[in-house]
């Protein structure tokens, strides 16, 4: 694997960049496997990663029924926070937000990671409580967390409204300032690249039609639309459509899968500094590094696989977006789309073994 670095820029572009290498390989899938991993998202791809670099394992394939991040990782608005309520939560968010302080270096590869602070708005009485209460808890786990008078957050966040005549006027906020966005394609090509560097098997185009167990119990492998590949070990990490692996094997999973929308606008020059959620308009906003808003809406109210969601969902978000925010009224939408989110009932992630052994989960990342 070719390091990169301003010394190969250079000399590519002396060459007409014709020496660059594939970031990864795709090779046919092997009959047997040591692990499978099923979803070739950040998840995925990670835990095939640190398989390879921190256990040593790296006789793995990372199966995908499209193409590599080509699903929630994709579609996601890359913010990254540990401000959780829980204390278990709080942890594994937070050793998640320790790791991107020099993934970029580890992975040589570009996150463009950016810790602009992440704000998370009050509305009324209980949202005050509520927020102060993360604030409490998450200083008692040594979580940077912060409460903001709406003066103090209008000088974090100049575009924020703060007039009490506004339908939810804004009483306070939290500020975590670790927190932040990422760029979330550049997340899954450089865990891609670092994976196939070490031995291991990205397959796209292969989709998983069934789990394979032997008469013990125990997982065997799994049906594929490319044939049959053999595993002793599977790991499960399908985003949205992780109880629907998981029912293949005979396991029901406390989740339910959700629509959830995003949008963003027209380019414009750097306008806003950090990112400012609300929980109680379910909106959110960030600016990404090419000048779009980009804008996160609520879960909508129905079960369901599909990749678009309710019009009035962003209607509803957009209508909370332009109060918050006035001087982005006459902002035009470019796009918006949808992905899937596995949420559980107390929207904290799964990860761990099953009651089928060799067969592992990691799930629930959905809006928490």
């Amino acid at each position: 694997m070719k390091k990169y670095s301003v010394f190969a820029i250079a000399r590519e572009a002396m060459r007409g960049h014709k020496g660059w290498e594939e970031q990864w390989s795709s090779p046919e899938p092997k009959k047997e496997y040591d692990v499978i991993i099923v979803g070739a998202g950040g998840h995925g791809l990670a835990t095939a990663y640190y398989l390879a670099t921190v256990h040593g394992i790296t006789n793995v394939a990372v199966l995908e029924k499209g193409w590599l991040g080509g699903g929630n990782t994709g579609r996601n608005t890359t913010i990254i926070r540990s401000n959780y309520l829980y204390d278990e939560s709080a942890g594994i968010y937070d050793r998640a937000l320790k790791l991107w302080d020099g993934l970029s270096q580890e992975l040589n590869y570009n996150v463009m990671y950016s810790p602009r602070g992440v704000m998370m708005l009050a509305h009324n009485v209980h949202d005050i409580q509520v927020l102060k209460r993360h604030v409490h808890a998450n200083r008692l786990n040594g979580i940077d967390n912060e409460w903001l008078t709406p003066e103090a957050a209008k000088e974090f966040c100049p575009p924020l409204n703060i007039s009490r005549d506004a339908r939810y006027p804004v009483m306070g906020a939290t500020l975590q300032r670790r927190g932040g966005t990422a760029r979330h394609d550049a997340v899954a090509w450089g865990y891609a690249r670092g994976a196939s560097a070490r031995g291991v098997h990205i397959i796209q185009n292969c989709e998983v039609t069934g789990v394979k167990r032997a008469p013990n119990g125990a997982v065997t492998g799994v049906e594929t639309t490319r044939g049959f590949i053999g595993a002793r070990k599977v790991g499960v990490v399908a985003a949205g459509h992780s109880s629907v692996i998981m029912n293949m094997a005979g396991v029901r999973m406390p989740l339910e899968s959700y629509p959830l929308q995003a949008l963003v606008s027209e380019p414009v020059k750097p306008v806003f500094p950090c990112v400012v959620m609300s929980n109680t308009v379910h909106a959110y906003i960030s600016q990404s590094d090419k000048g779009e808003l980009v804008i996160g809406a609520g879960t909508d109210q129905y079960v369901s696989y599909s990749q678009t969601g309710g019009l009035h969902i962003l209607q509803h978000t957009l209508d909370a977006i332009c109060e918050m925010f006035p001087m982005f009224t006459r902002m035009k939408m470019l796009r918006s789309w949808g992905g899937i989110v596995d949420v559980t009932p107390d929207r904290s992630p799964i990860l761990a073994k099953t009651p089928v052994p060799g067969l592992y989960v990691n799930c629930g990342w959905g809006t928490g």
